[in-house]
């Protein structure tokens, strides 16, 4: 769990500083660290399930999310370049100076409820966004 910043807050309906689940991870490629990815969930939902728990949620966390009653209806995304924070540049070892590129991605049930805000962070230079299917399922 931790404080919901401003952005992350408005995609899950909820206030700023309000605690929410944050599953947080780090991609590399040939070593070198080019993505920051984390999702979160509104605590109020999701904190006593399997998506709180700190191990890989397998197959996928669409899975899990559907297996708790939620069908995906749509998804908002935000792309944002801007300079990198500390704690980002730091974790993707950043030139000095060097931005990052922010996606917000808000998916909300059929219902209109929020169950999932991705927040991927990369360096501005380096990225790639390579995206494939969950084995056997058609999702991603």
């Amino acid at each position: 769990l931790e404080p919901a910043t401003e952005h992350v807050a408005a995609c899950l309906r909820v206030e700023p500083g309000d605690e929410v689940l944050a599953r947080r991870k780090m991609m590399t490629a040939n070593d070198v660290p080019v993505r920051i990815a984390t999702s979160y969930f509104r605590a109020d939902l999701f904190s006593d399930t399997r998506i709180a728990e700190p191990e890989f949620v397998k197959p996928s966390l669409q899975s899990a999310i559907v297996a708790l009653g939620y069908a995906f209806g749509h998804a908002e995304e935000t792309l944002t370049a801007r300079p990198a924070t500390r704690f980002e540049a730091d974790t993707l070892d950043l030139d000095p100076g060097e931005w990052v590129v922010q996606v917000l991605r808000a998916s909300y049930s059929t219902e209109g409820t929020p169950i999932h805000t991705l927040e991927t962070i990369c360096a501005a230079t380096r990225h790639i966004f390579t995206i494939g299917q969950v084995g056997g399922a058609d999702e991603f």
